[in-house]
């Protein structure tokens, strides 16, 4: 099994030599400003899993991670404030998502400083936030500086993700991309939860 996923691994390692899984991973971090729990945490760990202790590797899929999502946000910020509420709909489907949709307008309106920067660290809260951004006409300018920097957050974080788990575990890469994978959704259901109960505790009139 470990022969098998040291083979494994050296296989997709030398793919990342190719531009091809570099421009997919972009896509499918760009898209994920507009298609809710597309995987682009788990894409970006995988990859730094493969690299390992690389740190110039690992620099370059961070700042392209933070690119693709800094660009995504755009998309959907764009959406949010040109399209009308019926695309916005369709793109959270289900009541679910329009109750998501409706919390991030109320916290856009009330801290769209802070729900812009830490919003893509909730699940499902990075295409709303950006939709709501853009649908309460959330000053363009701040918007892009604010979501840059949240971008980049994001990027070094789940870069580093999967680099310490590459790095920590090279003899095992599959035990270190499901090690890494899980303490990300880990960190990510703690602060969902979080959220939810300062949320709760504010209520919706507050």
């Amino acid at each position: 099994m470990s022969e098998w996923s040291d083979q494994t691994a050296e296989v997709l390692r030398g793919t990342l030599d190719s531009p091809w899984p570099w421009l997919v991973l972009f896509a499918v971090i760009g898209l994920g400003g507009l298609i809710p729990f597309m995987p682009s945490q788990t894409g970006v760990v995988t990859v730094g899993t493969l690299i390992g202790p690389d740190p110039g590797m690992l620099a370059l899929l961070a700042l392209l991670g933070a690119c693709a999502a800094l660009l995504g946000d755009c998309l959907g910020y764009g959406l949010g404030r040109f399209a009308g509420p019926r695309t916005r709909t369709r793109l959270l489907r289900g009541e679910r998502g329009g109750r998501l949709l409706a919390r991030a307008h109320h916290l856009v309106a009330r801290h769209g400083t802070a729900l812009v920067v830490a919003g893509r660290f909730l699940p499902g809260g990075r295409v709303s936030s950006t939709l709501a951004s853009g649908s309460l006409s959330f000053p363009l300018r701040r918007f892009v500086a604010l979501d840059a920097l949240g971008a980049a957050a994001w990027a070094v974080y789940v870069t580093a993700l999967g680099g310490l788990g590459g790095a920590g575990l090279t003899h095992d890469p599959l035990t270190g991309l499901l090690l890494a994978t899980g303490v990300g959704t880990v960190i990510s259901v703690c602060v969902a939860r979080r959220r939810g109960m300062t949320a709760d505790a504010s209520g919706p009139g507050r």
